[in-house]
């Protein structure tokens, strides 16, 4: 078992680990040996927050054209058209924000704008 994945179990900590692998010839400082610990405990969830953000980001450069005709697009939710007509976010990602949109019904959206079917008559 190589180190850090011993150090993700969450009884473990650094001291723990020097029982088993040769000490430093300098000793750590306190704030790096925390922010180790830090990094190598919660690896998984920093990667998915990072994930999230590049996400939000390309959500973010999505526009929403501003003649979309949101009755035109099926399998939106009813309750997700209501509300993108009377709000008009600019974005996907602040479509996101609203609540009583679903995941689904960006989906729906980001395919119907890519399409380019976006133009009310």
């Amino acid at each position: 078992m190589l180190a850090n994945e011993f150090l993700r179990r969450p009884e473990i900590n650094y001291a723990d680990l020097l029982k088993f692998i040769p000490a430093p010839e300098q000793p750590l400082d306190s704030r790096v040996i925390e922010q180790v610990e830090i990094q190598v405990k919660y690896e998984g969830y920093i990667k998915k927050a990072y994930q999230k953000v590049e996400k939000l980001k390309r959500m973010e450069a999505k526009k929403i054209p501003d003649r979309i005709d949101y009755d035109a697009i099926e399998g939106l939710a009813t309750e997700a058209q209501q509300k993108l007509k009377k709000i008009q976010p600019a974005t996907l990602a602040q479509a996101s924000r609203i609540s009583g949109v679903n995941p689904a019904d960006l989906s729906i959206l980001a395919v119907y704008i890519e399409q380019g079917r976006i133009a009310k008559v």
